[in-house]
């Protein structure tokens, strides 16, 4: 049942997320696919990966233990402390202690954690900033 009510709710997230990328307003001057393309492509995978579930479901799901709901409640809280602190701090500042706190949770060693997490922020950051030409929140350090 749960795996039912799991796919309905993807199916019906995807329908308002792809609903909701209709109604960005484009300028006069666009790329060719427009701001559209990616939040409507985002929106179909996520309507496709919510039919499978839907419609076969597994007999008897297991359920983490409440270990594994606390570690899932702590990822959930990084997230979004990413998210809030993204405007404020940049991208990589904010991805920096998101990426090593998770890194952190999912078994490496203090001192690993900060290395990823500082690598994982810059290599995202030079990606996208210069291979990509994309620009990612700037923090009150300019990157």
């Amino acid at each position: 049942m749960s795996d039912r009510m799991l796919g309905a709710v993807c199916v019906l997230l995807a329908a308002f997320f792809i609903w909701q990328a209709t109604l960005i307003e484009t300028g006069f001057i666009v790329d060719p696919l427009g701001p559209k393309a990616f939040p409507i492509i985002i929106g179909t995978v996520l309507g496709i990966s919510g039919l499978y579930p839907l419609l076969r479901p597994d007999p008897e799901p297991e359920w983490p233990s409440r270990g594994g709901i606390l570690e899932i409640g702590f990822a959930t809280l990084v997230m979004i402390a990413f998210a809030v602190a993204l405007p404020n701090y940049g991208f990589v500042a904010s991805a920096a202690v998101a990426s090593g706190l998770l890194s952190w949770r999912l078994g490496s060693s203090p001192l690993a954690a900060v290395v990823t997490g500082i690598g994982i922020a810059v290599g995202v950051y030079l990606i996208f900033h210069f291979a990509l030409g994309i620009n990612l929140a700037r923090g009150p350090w300019g990157f």
